[in-house]
C-alpha cells in the first residue's frame, strides 16, 4: 500500500520547534522567491524576445527596402532604355545597309549605358537584344559567346513570356559575353513599340551578386544570425553559407519559409532555437532574417548573474528573518522546556514567569499548577515511604523465627544438661547480643563493624546448632568498618543461604562473607556452597516488580538499599548443586545521618 507523505511527520523529525519553524518559513520563502524569479525572468525574456523580433523585423524590412530599391532602379533603367529614341530606332529600323550607318546609334546607346554604369557600380552590364537581330551593350565592342544561344536563356524566355513586365532571375553565371563569366542576378523585360502591343526586343540588366552580399552581410543579428534571400520558386538567391548548403553540410528551413508569408516563426530549442523573420517583395523574392534566440539578449549572462545574486540575497534575508521569527516564537517554549528539565532533576521550586495571554502563557500557568501538585504529591509519597520503611524495619526487627528461637533454646538446654558450660555461655551471649542489635531502635544505620558483629553472632549460633554441618568465614576490609550502612542487611541473606542452600545439602556447608571498597561503593558478597537454585527459581528471585525483588526479607533489604539510587542493591548468581552468590552494593556515602535524612 502506498504510504502518503505527511508534512507533520516530516516536521517532527527535527529536534526543536525552532528548527521546524525555520525550515517551514525558509522553504516557503525560498519557494516564493524561486517562483517569482522564474516568472520575472521568463516575462523579461519574453519581452526581450518580442522586442528582438520587432527589431529583426525592422532590420529585414530595411534590407527588403534596399533590395527593392536596387530592383526599382534597374526597372527605371529599363524604362529609360525603352523610351530612348536611339534604342527604339536601333531595334526597330530595318533600313540600315552598312556598319557606318549603324555605328553612330550604337555609340550613343553605349555612351548612355556607360554613363549609367559610372554611377552604379553594382551593375555588371546593360544590354539590348532586338528582335531584328541587332545587339548593343554598355561596351562599344562586345563579342557574344558563339556557344550561348541568347534566345534560349531563361531570362530571355521569361521576359518575352511576360510581355513587358520586369522579370528577376535566380542567381546564375552570365555566359553570353565571350570570355566573361559572372555571378549575377538579371532583370529583363520586353521592349514594346509605341502602341504598346508589338514586342521589339529584350532589355537586360545584370546586377552583381556580391551587391546582395554586401547588403546582407552588414546586418547584425547576433554572432550567428544572418540574412538570406529566396526567389518566388523557393530557390536561394543569396545565402552567406551557400557552399555549405550546396554540399549538404547545412540545412535551411526552405519549405517552411515558402509556406509562410511576411511574419515570424520559431524552430528548434535550447541553443539551437532560431527565429525566422520573413519579408516579401513585390517582385516575388522573400528576404529572410535568421537569429538565434539565446543571442537576442545581449547581456543574458549579466541578467542571469543579476537574478542569481538577487535570489541569493533574498534567500539570506529570508533565512535571517525565519531564524529571528522562529527564535522569537520558540523562546518561551525553550524556557518552559528548561524549567521542565529542572523539575526532572528534582527541583520542584521552579516556576515559569510567562506574562502573555496566549496559549504559551496558559501553558506556563498550567505548568506551575502541575509542578506545585507534583511537589505536594512527592512530599506525601516521601512521608508514606518513610512510614512504610519504618514499619517494615520494625517488622523485620520483630520478625524472629519461632523455630530459630526454639531450636536455639533447646540447644542451650541440651548443652547445659551435658555440662558444656562454655558452649552454653557462648551461645547465650551470642543470642543476647543478637537480640540487643535487633531491638535497638535508636538509629537505622550502623557502622559496618556493628553489622559484622551482629552477623557473626548469628552465624555462631547457627554453627553451634548445626555443628559440623555449617562453617563460616568473614573477610572484611578494615578500611570500611567505620562506614555506616543500613542495619540488618546481611542476616536475611545469610538466613536464606542456610535454610535454602546448606540445610538441604548432603555435604558440609560453608558461608563466606567478604566486604571491600570498590571506587565510591562498598561491596559485600555472601556466598554458600549449598544446593544452589535452578534457572527457573533464580529467574523468579531476580524478577522485578516495581523495582522490588520478591520475598519479605530480601525485598526489605533491597528496597532500603535502593533508597540510595537504582544503581545500588542486590544481584544474584547461582547454579544448581554449585551454590549461590549474592552481591550487595552500597554507597560509601551511606554514613550516619545520610540515610536518616531520606
Amino acid at each position: 500500500m502506498r504510504k502518503e507523505w505527511d508534512v507533520g511527520s516530516f516536521l517532527f523529525k527535527f529536534r526543536s520547534i525552532q528548527s521546524s519553524i525555520s525550515v517551514v518559513f525558509s522553504c516557503l520563502i525560498l519557494f516564493l522567491i524561486v517562483i517569482t524569479s522564474y516568472i520575472s525572468y521568463h516575462l523579461s525574456a519574453q519581452a526581450v524576445e518580442m522586442n528582438s523580433k520587432h527589431y529583426i523585423s525592422e532590420i529585414v524590412q530595411q534590407v527588403n527596402i534596399n533590395i527593392q530599391s536596387y530592383i526599382t532602379n534597374m526597372e527605371d533603367i529599363s524604362m529609360l532604355a525603352s523610351t530612348n529614341k536611339d534604342v527604339k530606332y536601333y531595334i526597330t529600323e530595318t533600313s540600315f545597309i552598312s556598319d557606318e550607318e549603324r555605328r553612330p546609334y550604337e555609340k550613343r546607346i553605349s555612351d548612355l549605358f556607360q554613363s549609367i554604369l559610372i554611377t552604379r557600380k553594382d551593375i555588371a552590364s546593360i544590354m539590348v537584344f532586338g528582335y531584328n537581330n541587332r545587339f548593343v551593350s554598355d561596351r562599344r565592342i562586345t563579342s557574344l559567346n558563339m556557344n550561348a544561344n541568347v534566345q534560349e536563356q531563361p531570362w530571355y524566355k521569361n521576359a518575352k513570356a511576360e510581355g513587358g513586365k520586369s522579370v528577376i532571375s535566380a542567381p546564375h553565371v552570365q555566359n553570353i559575353i565571350q570570355n566573361e563569366y559572372r555571378w549575377v542576378v538579371s532583370l529583363s523585360r520586353e521592349l514594346k513599340s509605341a502602341d504598346g502591343i508589338t514586342g521589339e526586343g529584350i532589355f537586360l540588366v545584370d546586377l552583381n551578386l556580391n551587391v546582395l552580399g554586401e547588403i546582407c552581410n552588414h546586418i547584425n543579428l547576433g554572432k550567428r544570425g544572418y540574412v538570406f534571400i529566396l526567389d518566388k520558386d523557393g530557390s536561394i538567391v543569396y545565402h552567406p553559407q551557400q557552399k555549405l548548403i550546396n554540399s549538404n553540410l547545412k540545412e535551411e528551413m526552405i519549405d517552411e519559409v515558402k509556406q509562410s508569408g511576411s511574419g515570424s516563426f520559431i524552430t528548434g530549442d535550447g541553443n539551437k532555437k532560431r527565429i525566422y523573420t520573413i519579408q516579401e517583395t513585390h517582385f516575388g523574392w522573400k528576404i529572410v532574417g535568421v537569429a538565434y534566440a539565446n543571442e537576442l539578449i545581449a547581456n543574458q549572462y549579466q541578467i542571469n548573474i543579476s537574478y542569481f545574486l538577487w535570489t541569493i540575497l533574498a534567500l539570506v534575508i529570508a533565512l535571517y528573518l525565519s531564524f529571528f521569527i522562529s527564535r522569537h516564537l520558540s523562546r518561551p517554549i525553550k524556557q518552559l522546556q528548561s524549567n521542565m528539565k529542572q523539575v526532572e532533576k528534582g527541583d520542584f521550586s521552579i516556576r515559569s514567569d510567562f506574562r502573555s495571554e496566549n496559549e504559551i502563557g496558559q501553558l506556563g500557568q498550567t505548568f506551575n499548577i502541575m509542578v506545585g501538585r507534583i511537589k505536594d504529591l512527592m512530599n506525601q509519597i516521601i512521608q508514606n515511604e518513610e512510614s512504610k520503611r519504618k514499619s517494615e524495619m520494625k517488622l523485620l526487627q520483630a520478625q524472629i523465627n519461632p523455630h530459630f528461637l526454639y531450636n536455639t533454646l533447646d540447644s542451650i538446654i541440651w548443652m547445659a544438661e551435658r555440662k558444656k558450660h562454655d558452649e552454653v555461655v557462648q551461645m547465650t551471649s551470642s543470642l543476647a547480643k543478637l537480640f540487643r542489635a535487633i531491638i535497638n531502635k535508636n538509629n537505622e544505620t550502623v557502622p559496618v563493624r556493628v553489622e559484622i558483629e551482629h552477623i557473626t553472632n548469628y552465624l555462631l549460633i547457627q554453627s553451634m546448632r548445626y555443628k559440623d554441618k555449617l562453617d563460616f568465614r568473614i573477610d572484611v576490609d578494615p578500611g570500611i568498618l567505620e562506614f555506616h550502612i543500613p542495619k540488618i542487611i546481611l542476616q536475611p541473606i545469610v538466613e536464606n543461604a542456610i535454610y535454602h542452600g546448606i540445610k538441604n545439602s548432603l555435604e558440609p556447608g560453608v558461608v563466606k562473607i567478604t566486604g571491600k571498597e570498590d571506587g565510591d561503593n562498598i561491596v559485600f558478597v555472601v556466598a554458600d556452597n549449598g544446593v544452589g537454585m535452578e534457572p527457573e527459581k533464580l529467574d523468579q528471585i531476580l524478577k522485578l516488580k516495581d523495582g522490588i525483588i520478591k520475598g519479605i526479607g530480601v525485598s526489605n533489604v533491597n528496597e532500603r538499599i535502593k533508597l540510595f539510587g537504582n544503581e545500588f542493591g542486590l544481584t544474584f548468581k547461582s547454579e544448581k548443586w554449585e551454590g549461590t552468590e549474592v552481591r550487595i552494593v552500597l554507597p560509601k556515602s551511606a554514613q550516619k545521618g545520610v540515610i536518616d535524612g531520606h
